[in-house]
């Protein structure tokens, strides 16, 4: 296994900084490190198309939130939504670019992508420390057929602030009593057990150097990466597959339309074809933007990547937005981010 993959986005996102001109603005965002596989293809596909650049910090969401508090950076990035509260009293304007699935890997000798299967309360007592070997009995009630070895549990979790955190640890809290009043839900957490690394990128990576390990990473990175993912029995009782019908069925019931600052959660949604950790990836900008000029280059970015971005989104397993949120989405623009003339930044 390696890492190809991941060098590659990187350094798309970095040449395209390194090809800003003079007359183009630069854009700059960081955050959430979720959606940063189609971020850095969407920035290269555009760079090729148009000329213009951005340059986008994988850095997790904790970072991408106080970057844009911080108006150090054109867009913010994050998995964790902001409530409609934060949102007005940090002068911001939010709105979910794409929607992915959040997954268990494993590294566990014999054990191949999508043989395991875990439900939420035995994942939960996995990374509460209390599951300390492949072969525990609540592992192995699931899993009848897989022969499972002794071996000790590796656990490797987040060690920055993660939007991907928040949303695992929000479904963890939503199947376990235990794990809500022992940890709770938050992009950063005291871990009860096991190794901290940063972004998606060091979980995978530490998954794959580590035997017997366990993490969760965004879908894309257990896919380009060939990290074997588990299965999940969802809300309704039904063994799932991380795939993008799943991700979709999850998705299906979210009502943007009546969602104040796009505020959605999207875990342990009903349904037998649900994916249990799914989550919106969302964009952070100034209602009135330190640069003007940044951020009308940032919504054209935005808007290129909602109508051209969808067969790169899909390949990568991530879901594109439905036109009409889309179409809400446009509407949030022109009405909440101006010019200083007042003004919609972009038609």
């Amino acid at each position: 296994m390696n890492f190809t993959f991941l060098r590659a986005a990187c350094t798309a996102v970095a040449i395209g900084l390194a090809g800003i001109g003079a007359e183009a603005a630069d854009i700059t965002g960081a955050g959430a490190t979720f959606p940063f596989p189609i971020y850095a293809k969407w920035a290269q596909s555009y760079k090729h198309e148009t000329g213009n650049s951005l340059n986008y910090q994988s850095i997790g969401s904790g970072g991408g939130i106080k970057q844009i508090k911080a108006k150090t950076v054109t867009f913010g990035a994050t998995d964790a939504p902001l409530k409609p509260d934060d949102l007005n009293e940090s002068g911001l304007a939010q709105w979910p670019m794409v929607i992915g699935g959040i997954v268990p890997v494993v590294n566990i000798e014999g054990v191949a992508d999508g043989q395991l299967t875990l439900d939420g309360p035995t994942l939960a007592k996995i990374f509460l420390g209390e599951i300390k070997t492949w072969d525990d009995g609540a592992i192995a009630k699931l899993n009848p057929s897989l022969k499972l070895p002794s071996a000790a549990i590796a656990i490797v979790h987040r060690s920055d602030g993660s939007g991907t955190t928040f949303n695992f640890t929000n479904y963890l809290s939503k199947v376990s009593p235990d794990w809500k009043s022992k940890v709770g839900e938050n992009t950063a957490v005291e871990w009860p057990a096991g190794i901290g690394a940063k972004g998606n990128e060091g979980v995978a990576a530490n998954v794959v150097q580590t035997k017997g390990s366990i993490g969760y990473v965004e879908y894309a990175y257990a896919k380009q990466n060939k990290i074997p993912a588990t299965k999940l029995v969802n809300a309704a009782g039904a063994t799932v597959s991380p795939t993008v019908p799943a991700f979709q069925a999850a998705a299906s019931n979210a009502d943007w339309a009546n969602a104040p600052g796009y505020y959605q959660i999207l875990t342990n949604e009903p349904g037998a074809g649900s994916w249990p950790i799914t989550a919106a990836t969302f964009i952070l900008m100034q209602k009135q933007p330190q640069d003007p000029a940044a951020a009308a280059e940032a919504l054209k970015f935005f808007a290129w990547a909602f109508a051209n971005g969808a067969p790169a989104a899909e390949e990568l397993d991530y879901i594109p937005l439905p036109a009409s949120l889309i179409a809400l989405v446009k509407k949030t623009w022109a009405s909440d981010i101006k010019g200083p003339d007042g003004k919609a930044l972009i038609d």
